[in-house]
C-alpha cells in the first residue's frame, strides 16, 4: 500500500482558505489517500523552518497562504534547500489583481476573518432566527426584516437560516388550523411577509419520511393528503388576507426560493442587504 500523501497549510491567520483548497483538490484524486496538517498563525521564519524540517523526506506538499513577502521568500527558499514541494495558493490570484487594479496588495494577514461590525451584523441575525425559529417567540417580530409563513415542512426553517448567513433577520410561523394567528402579523407591512406553499402530495412524501425518521407511524394525521390539504387551504386563506408574496417551493431547491425571496425584497424596499457588504 503506497504512503498517503500529506498536505501540510500554513498561514499567518487560521489557514481555512488554503485548507478548503487543498480538500477540494485532493478530492478530484479518487482512490488517493490524503491527510491534512494545518499550521496556524506562522509568522516567524524560525516556524518555517521547523515545519519544513518535519515535511521532509516524507510524501509531501506544503500550501501556504502568507502575505508577508519576506516570509514567503524564506518558505521558497527552505522548500528549495530541503527538495519539498510547495504552493502559494493566493500569489496568483493577488498578482492578477495588483496589476488589474494598478495597486499593491496591503498584505495584512487574517484581514478576511477580521471580527468588525458585519460579522457581529450575521451573528444578530442566525440569533434571531433560532430565536424565532417555528412560532417560539411572537412578542418583537416586528423587528424582523422578514416573516415567513407556510404548513409543516415547506422549508420556513432552513430557509431562514440561510437568510440569516445573508444578515437578513428572519422569523418564521407555523400556520395551523388549531394555532391562533398573532395579530401582529395582520398589522405589519405585507412586503415583510412570505408566505410558502406546496403541493399536498409533495407534503405528504416529506412527511412520511419525517415520521420514519421519528420512529412514528406514517399513518398518522401529520402525513394525511386530506389533513394536508385542509391545512394547505386554511394557510391560503391567511396569506390571501395578509395580502403577502406567496412562494411555491414544491420543486425548488432552498437557494432557489432564497433567491426570489431576495428579488421581492429588493423590488419592494429598492435595495439589497448584501449590496454594502464585503
Amino acid at each position: 500500500m503506497s504512503e498517503p500523501t500529506t498536505i501540510y497549510i500554513l498561514s499567518d491567520s487560521i489557514g481555512e482558505t488554503a485548507e478548503q483548497v487543498a480538500r477540494a483538490a485532493a478530492s478530484q484524486f479518487v482512490g488517493e489517500t490524503f491527510r491534512f496538517r494545518r499550521f496556524p498563525y506562522v509568522n516567524t521564519p524560525q516556524q518555517i523552518d521547523h515545519i519544513v524540517a518535519q515535511a521532509h523526506p516524507h510524501n509531501t506538499l506544503i500550501m501556504y497562504t502568507l502575505v508577508i513577502e519576506d516570509l514567503r521568500v524564506h518558505l521558497r527558499s527552505r522548500a528549495t534547500e530541503y527538495k519539498v514541494r510547495a504552493i502559494d495558493v493566493l500569489d496568483s490570484t493577488i498578482r492578477e489583481l495588483a496589476e488589474l487594479l494598478h495597486h499593491k496588495p496591503d498584505s495584512m494577514p487574517g484581514v478576511q476573518r477580521q471580527l468588525d461590525s458585519h460579522y457581529f451584523d450575521k451573528i444578530s441575525a442566525i440569533e434571531f432566527a433560532v430565536n424565532y425559529d417555528d412560532g417560539k417567540l411572537t412578542r418583537g417580530i416586528e423587528q424582523a426584516d422578514l416573516v415567513l409563513l407556510g404548513v409543516s415542512r415547506t422549508s420556513k426553517t432552513p430557509l431562514s437560516m440561510y437568510l440569516a448567513l445573508k444578515y437578513y433577520k428572519v422569523a418564521n410561523f407555523p400556520l395551523v388550523p388549531e394555532i391562533i394567528i398573532p395579530e401582529i402579523l395582520f398589522k405589519m407591512p405585507k412586503e415583510k411577509i412570505i408566505g410558502l406553499t406546496s403541493d399536498p402530495s409533495k407534503l405528504n412524501q416529506i412527511r412520511i419520511e419525517r415520521l420514519k425518521m421519528l420512529g412514528l407511524r406514517k399513518e398518522s394525521d401529520y402525513a394525511n393528503v386530506t389533513v394536508i390539504s385542509r391545512e394547505l387551504e386554511f394557510a391560503r386563506r391567511v396569506m390571501q388576507r395578509i395580502g403577502c408574496k406567496v412562494i411555491d417551493v414544491t420543486h425548488r431547491a432552498i437557494e432557489e426560493t432564497a433567491s426570489l425571496i431576495l428579488q421581492h425584497l429588493e423590488e419592494v424596499s429598492g435595495f439589497c442587504k448584501l449590496d454594502d457588504r464585503p
